[in-house]
C-alpha cells in the first residue's frame, strides 16, 4: 500500500521507497530547468490524482506542510491517464516517479528539477493484526524484501 489506512486495526512497514515527483511535457518552457522554486509553480495548471488515491492522499499532506494551493486544471482516474494527458501538453502533474520508468526513453515527459522534491514515501507491506496468518502469507514480505532490488530501476 501506498498509505496505510491509520483507522485499520494493521500493521504495516516500509518496503521500497515511493517518492512523488513534479513532471512537465518536454516541450514545457520549465522542463530544462534547474532548481526550480515552488513558488515558481503557483500559476501552473496541474493534472492530479482523484480525490482519495494514495497519490492525492500524499499531495494533500505534503500541501499543507510545504506546498502552496496547486492550479488544479484536470482530475484523472489513472496515473496511466495523466502520463498521456501531460504527453499532449494539458498541464503539470504530481506522481509517483516509478509510474514513470515504463516511459523509459520516452521524450514526451520529463521529471522537474524541483526544490522540495521529490517528496519522500514508501510503498508499505500491510497485513491485519493480531491475525494468524497463512504460511504464504507470512512468507511473502520476506520474499518482497529479498526481490524488490531487482524491481527498481537502476
Amino acid at each position: 500500500m501506498g498509505v496505510p489506512p491509520a483507522e485499520l486495526d494493521i500493521d504495516s512497514e516500509p518496503l521500497i521507497g515511493n517518492p512523488l515527483v513534479i513532471v512537465a511535457p518536454t516541450s514545457h518552457p520549465l522542463a530544462k530547468r534547474s532548481r526550480i522554486r515552488l513558488a515558481g509553480l503557483a500559476n501552473q495548471e496541474f493534472l492530479l490524482r482523484e480525490h482519495g488515491s494514495d497519490t492525492r492522499i500524499a499531495i494533500e499532506r505534503a500541501s499543507g506542510e510545504k506546498l502552496t494551493p496547486l492550479n488544479v486544471k484536470i482530475e484523472l482516474g489513472s496515473n496511466e491517464a495523466i502520463k498521456q494527458a501531460i504527453a499532449g501538453g494539458l498541464g503539470l502533474a504530481i506522481m509517483p516517479r516509478h509510474a514513470l520508468y515504463p516511459l523509459a526513453g520516452n521524450d514526451q515527459i520529463v521529471e522537474l528539477n524541483v526544490q522540495g522534491f521529490p517528496i519522500k514515501r514508501h510503498w508499505y507491506v500491510v497485513t491485519p493484526r493480531g491475525k494468524q496468518l497463512s504460511v504464504v502469507a507470512q512468507t511473502f514480505p520476506d520474499f518482497l524484501h529479498t526481490h524488490i532490488k531487482l524491481l527498481e530501476p537502476a
